[in-house]
């Protein structure tokens, strides 16, 4: 897991005009995402002295959705952390994840959310996976949540950390913890999904687990204006 000093973006303009300045916005940090579970999850794991963290529902003005265009989990990560710094002209920090299966060549990759068609239908996502690997053998069913999480300034200065949690994709969905596809994941070292697990061992192991506790170790310091970062 390495971090990345991204280049800015430049085709991301601001998506409207600043908002009144905010004489503590250097210690305030916008978590980029319009999902609830992301977001309390995010929250719990980037724990600074310091900082606060706020979503988008706190911004005095409706953000608008960031199209994500990218390739990458990373290139999607950072167009979401770009376009809300700019819109609401403070550091934002947005993450980019997913499910990848080896044996449907990397699917659903970057259409995790939206795999079955509807943005958001975990159901019909989980669906579509188990039947695509409907008659794969257990030792075939390997795959791997990743998460991308970048940060970004108005100002142009953008970082990103990516990081994943190997496993396997279970035959059904088990259990009631997590999300998206939490249920049908068995990440190694363990024989039950993610849906079974309890939740403190998926804030430990987890895929934003990983990627957010090192954003929070490695940005720290930039954010709260420390020399040298």
């Amino acid at each position: 897991m390495a971090e990345r000093v991204a280049s800015p973006l430049s085709a991301t303009a601001r998506l409207c005009d600043s908002f009144p300045p905010d004489t503590d916005a250097a210690m305030k940090l916008l978590i980029a995402t319009g999902n609830v579970h992301k977001l309390e999850e995010i929250r719990h794991l980037f724990s600074v002295p310091g900082i606060e963290l706020i979503g988008l529902s706190d911004l005095p003005r409706p953000a608008p959705d960031v199209p994500e265009t990218g390739l990458t989990f990373e290139a999607n990560a950072l167009l979401k952390a770009v376009g809300y710094a700019a819109f609401a002209d403070m550091w934002a920090l947005a993450d980019d994840s997913g499910l990848v299966v080896d044996a449907l060549d990397g699917e659903p990759g970057i259409f995790s959310a939206r795999y079955a068609g509807s943005h958001g239908d975990d159901a019909a996502n989980n669906r579509k996976v188990l039947e695509k690997l409907a008659g794969v053998a257990e030792a075939e069913r390997t795959g791997r949540f990743v998460c991308a999480v970048a940060l970004a300034h108005p100002d142009g200065t953008t970082r990103v950390i990516e990081a994943a949690c190997e496993g396997r994709i279970d035959v059904e969905e088990t259990g009631e913890h997590g999300f998206g596809y939490d249920p049908m994941f068995i990440p190694d070292g363990h024989q039950q999904s993610f849906g079974v697990l309890d939740s403190a061992i998926k804030s430990t192991i987890s895929h934003r687990s990983k990627a957010v506790r090192a954003a929070a170790e490695l940005w720290a310091g930039l954010l709260l204006g420390r020399p040298g970062h």
